[in-house]
């Protein structure tokens, strides 16, 4: 029997079964369920799911279809339908397995392991950032200062700020779009200078 008969036939088999199913059929709905196994173990594997985690895919795959059996529409395709809940569960299987904390055994392994946190001196290197920023903008002239502070600073809207400064939208993104220039060629500038 040629594959695409094979699978059409299964398509027409479990969408069968799925329909008796919603009619009431216990019988029909035991081995929907347990024809899906394999079709849902398949989809689990594809998606990268291994070991415990694809019984896990298979587990929740099947207490979806059972709480979703009456949306199913028989004059739909059925495989589909169940990929498409196998494939959202493997993809919560995979989001899951990277939250959990991994146990390390071994005591060396442990200790030779790179730590995660910020490099030591990273906040010393974020303060020296921040202050030349502020020292830039403070030596901007008032109007692109006062645009800047408004507008990315304080992160007010163009109609916010320029209430506040009484200065037209227009004059203001001038103001802004110069600054962010001024302050782009000063921080290079200092950046480059402190490279020695």
């Amino acid at each position: 029997m040629p594959a695409r008969s094979m699978v059409s036939s299964g398509e027409a088999s479990l969408s069968a079964a799925m329909q008796a199913a919603q009619n009431g059929d216990a019988a029909a709905y035991r081995a929907l369920l347990r024809d899906c196994v394999p079709v849902i173990s398949a989809m689990a594997r594809s998606k990268g799911v291994r070991g415990t985690g694809v019984d896990d895919v298979v587990q929740e795959t099947l207490l979806t279809i059972h709480r979703a059996r009456a949306s199913y529409d028989p004059a739909r395709p059925f495989l589909p339908w169940l990929r498409a809940i196998a494939h959202r569960r493997a993809i919560d299987a995979l989001r899951q397995g990277s939250r959990r904390p991994r146990e390390v055994d071994d005591a060396i392994a442990y200790e030779t392991r790179a730590d995660d946190g910020p490099l030591p001196g990273h906040d010393l290197e974020d303060r020296d950032r921040r202050r030349a920023v502020v020292q830039a903008v403070a030596h901007l002239p008032p109007g692109q200062r006062e645009a800047i502070e408004h507008i990315a600073l304080r992160e007010l809207s163009l109609d916010e700020a320029s209430v506040l400064t009484g200065r037209t939208k227009t004059a203001l993104k001038v103001n802004f779009h110069r600054a962010l220039k001024a302050l782009r060629a000063s921080l290079s500038s200092s950046k480059e200078g402190s490279d020695v």
